[in-house]
Parts: structure tokens; sequence; C-alpha cells
């Protein structure tokens, strides 16, 4: 790979003389303090699909299991998570390293507005100091046990995403979306990336897919009509599933009180997606 090159490996590079061709970046060690079976990160084309809402419902999901959940906050510019679980505490350090901040619900979470003084503070830094912060988060906190860790990535395919798929272990991705016209191009650009990094995709979870009228039953397509399915097929996922719009669900992001957000549809999803870790794992 030339100084030039902007692969993200190395798979049907044709300078044979390159001397970065060593195959994929080795991936960085977590720290002594966690012990991690599982890494899944929630991804979306672009913003605004709720993304890190389904990764707090992934989250509870887990942990309704009976699992042991962990939110990892990788968008560093636009930090949500702490501020969705109730979380105002600081981060501490045990003396070798840095313990992440668990809500009163019990989800313990890293982020970068659990670090700032201010959570207000704007991060105006480079990607190449962003990125490092993430793989901090990885290497330099002790999470514990952990049985499924999300990692709540920022929108888009650039530098975290590219950080986060080279350095930590993802075993998959779920890919968030929501019903509008352009879906296809958006989904296929994160599912693109995926397979250029080798990730498979776990499923596809079109949020904010309708709202259900409370007095008559009757669902109503506000974002237009879906064609999640269509897309599924178009890219070979098996695992899908549509959200509704429910006004309660922000009240309780905004209240902190992120803890008590439960979807049963979401929650077969991500039964399905454990099973699927967990065969892979035996």
């Amino acid at each position: 790979m030339s100084e030039e090159c902007t692969k993200t490996d190395c798979e049907g590079c044709g300078e044979s003389g390159c001397g970065h061709r060593h195959g994929a970046p080795a991936k960085e060690a977590a720290n002594a303090g966690s012990r991690v079976k599982h890494m899944i990160a929630v991804i979306s084309g672009k913003g605004g699909v709720g993304k890190s809402t389904v990764t707090a419902l992934l989250a509870n999901a887990v942990k309704k299991a009976g699992q042991k959940p962990a939110i990892l906050d990788a968008d560093i510019t636009g930090p949500s998570i702490p501020k969705m679980y109730g979380i105002t505490d600081k981060a501490e350090s045990n003396g070798t390293a840095v313990l992440p901040v668990v809500s009163k619900g019990g989800m313990p979470v890293m982020s970068i507005n659990v670090l700032l003084e201010d959570e207000n503070e704007p991060v105006i830094w480079r990607g190449p100091v962003i990125s490092g912060t993430v793989r901090q988060f990885w290497t330099e906190v002790a999470w514990g046990d952990v049985d499924v860790m999300l990692v709540d990535m920022p929108p888009g395919t650039g530098d975290v995403p590219l950080t986060v798929f080279q350095s930590l272990p993802v075993e998959g991705i779920v890919v968030v979306t929501s019903p509008q016209d352009l879906v296809s191009m958006i989904v296929g650009k994160a599912v693109r990336m995926a397979q250029m990094m080798n990730v498979p995709v776990l499923g596809l979870v079109e949020n904010l897919s309708y709202f259900e009228c409370p007095d008559c039953g009757k669902r109503h397509e506000i974002f237009g009509t879906s064609h999640i399915e269509e897309v599924a097929g178009q890219y070979g996922i098996e695992q899908v599933v549509r959200l509704p719009i429910i006004p309660n669900q922000a009240q309780l992001c905004d209240a902190g009180e992120a803890d008590q957000l439960g979807n049963a549809d979401l929650e077969t999803f991500a039964g399905k997606i454990l099973k699927k870790l967990e065969t892979k794992e035996n």
C-alpha cells in the first residue's frame, strides 16, 4: 500500500512490492480488566434515524435476555448515550484503568461526555485524535465481565467506523435506517463497507417505520412506504425488524430514563442475533 493508497485492506491489491501487504491490521488488545465475549456495532448510513435509541433498545434487550450488556459510545462529536441513561457522574480510575460509568438501571457506559468537565463542551478534534479516543475506550477502560458490548457508531462511513472495524473485535453490525426512498443507497453504503472489512451484517432495523393510532389501531406510514424487506433481500440480510414511532420513547430518552426502553419485536430480533453469536461461539 503506497502513501496515496485509499484501500481499507489489501484484498485484490496489485502492488506486489508493497511493504504494507501483511494482511488485515492487528486488533487492539482489550484492557486487562475487560472480559468481553461479543461485540456488535450499530451503524447507519446517515444521521437522524434514531441509531442511539436502537443501540439502547438492543442493550436493554440483551439485559432482559439474562445477559450482561455494555455500551461503548463511539460517537465522539455527537454523544447522546449518557444523557439518554441519565448519567451525570464522571468516569473514575481504579489506579490502573478507567472504569465505565453505570446508569441507575445497571448499564455500563463509556462516552466522551463522562470524561469532559462540561458535557456541553464541543469536541473539535481532527479525525486521528477522535479515532485514537475510540481505541482508548477499548484499551484503557476496564469493562469487567460483559456478554455483549454494543458500539454506538457515528453516522456514515468515515474515520471512526474504519477504526472500529480495523481495531476492535467486532463480530457483526446492525444497520439502522428509516423508511425513505433513499434507504437502499444508505443501507448499501453501510453494508458494502462492512463487506470490505469482512464484518457480517447481523440485521437491519427500520426505525420510525410507522405510527400506530392509539385510538383506532390503524398504522400510518408517516415517512413513506416501507421497502425494508426488498432492501434486505437485495443485500442478503436475514434478520429485519420495523420499529414504530413511539412518542413516549423519545420522552424517556429526554428524561434520562433509557433503562426503561423496550420493544417486543426488537427483543425477538435481538434474541435471534444472540443465538447466532452463541452458535458461532460454540
